[in-house]
């Protein structure tokens, strides 16, 4: 099948334009020559060649520890202190959400806190009457340990009569029981008023984080990359609010084919250009190799990072790759154009044929088997 270039095709359109005969028999003149002319040029037999095999991944500049600065809370935003591009400190306050009810929530604990407080002290009424009734008690017990003591010498000298004896004991022994309850009723009734108190005190520390949590700051310092909100805007808890990163460090996040993931390995070399940089390689590593498939992308996630100093450092950048898997050394190839669907390749002599292939780059196709040094290849579309 004969192919005319464009160019080729704009003087055809020229010569069309002269009188008849005299443009046939120039267009048939052209076309002959052209023929003659793409048979000559299109013969080609395989070279041995060095090549370097390379696994193509496209990807983006990252900034390394870049985070999402996120609400934690649901409201308005009243206040936001930053904009696109301003580096902030760790710690720095950022934004502010408007939560009415965590502030109810925690005015509400510290007066319930005091209240607990108070309820545990040594005078709060509940303990302090608890203390007056153990010891009022004990007094009793005392007196009537006493009596039981002289009813028992008076017992065994005839004194006394054995019931008059046993009536005694009976009181004592009553006396006893009522010491050990209120004791036992002191100890609960404090064991009480601490544990409210340990329970108000939890709860007013949870609400006073929550209070907090109205007030967004920075977790790592670094620059603002992106902001999402804007004062006004109704957040709710896991809202991005910013994206913020590491301005000095980025690097290189690379998506893998997964047909070729497992090609890839640490600290493989990569040649990165980036798409506002065209014609400018940049040289780095591979430093991670993600284990989760991206099922989005249909693709794994690579990082690599920069061994050249990078110049350019705007955060979500495209960026186009090459990992260096290996190199080879005096490779039997062909030109890739002369590669068809199913590896298939157009002989000279005896017509179509599929072919064995190794690594195949934009330029070269690796033979493995199939042809020689010596086979005279034509486009694969060339009968």
């Amino acid at each position: 099948m004969l192919k005319i270039a464009p160019k080729e095709l704009f003087e055809l359109n020229k010569i069309y334009k002269m009188k008849k005969g005299t443009a046939l028999l120039l267009l048939i003149t052209s076309l002959i020559a052209l023929n003659s002319c793409n048979k000559n040029k299109t013969k080609i037999t395989p070279i041995r060649k060095d090549i370097t095999e390379t696994v193509f991944a496209s990807g983006v500049l990252v900034p390394e520890d870049q985070y999402n600065l996120t609400s934690l809370t649901e409201g308005y935003i009243t206040k936001l202190t930053f904009e696109e591009g301003d580096l902030v400190k760790t710690g720095e306050l950022l934004a502010v959400v408007d939560n009415k009810q965590s502030l109810i929530n925690a005015q509400s604990a510290e007066d319930l806190y005091k209240i607990a407080l108070e309820n545990a002290k040594p005078d709060a009424p509940a303990l302090k009457q608890a203390k007056i009734n153990l010891e009022l008690a004990e007094q009793k017990l005392a007196q009537d340990k006493k009596q039981l003591e002289r009813y028992k010498k008076l017992y065994d000298l005839k004194s006394v009569s054995k019931l008059e004896y046993e009536n005694v004991l009976l009181a004592y022994e009553s006396s006893k029981t009522n010491y050990l309850s209120a004791k036992e009723n002191y100890r609960f009734q404090k064991q009480q008023a601490d544990q409210q108190l340990i329970i108000q005190q939890s709860q007013k520390n949870v609400n006073l984080v929550s209070e907090q949590y109205n007030n967004i700051k920075a977790v790592i310092g670094g620059k603002v990359y992106k902001k999402n909100k804007e004062v006004g805007d109704y957040v709710r808890r896991g809202d991005v609010i910013a994206v913020i990163g590491n301005p000095d460090s980025l690097y290189a996040l690379l998506n893998v084919d997964e047909s070729n993931i497992s090609k890839v390995k640490l600290k493989q070399e990569v040649i990165i250009e980036l798409n506002t940089q065209k014609g400018k390689p940049y040289r780095g590593i591979i430093s991670e190799i993600y284990p989760a498939f991206d099922e989005q992308s249909q693709s794994f996630y690579c990082k690599a990072v920069f061994t050249d100093s990078l110049d350019f450092k705007i955060s979500g950048t495209q960026l186009q790759s090459n990992i260096i898997i290996q190199n080879k050394k005096n490779v039997l190839v062909i030109p890739r154009d002369y590669l068809g669907y199913g590896n298939k390749v157009m002989l000279k002599d005896s017509g179509e044929i599929v072919i064995k292939t190794g690594f195949i780059s934009t330029e070269w196709v690796e033979i493995l088997d199939g042809l020689n040094e010596k086979s005279v290849l034509l486009p694969i579309n060339t009968k």
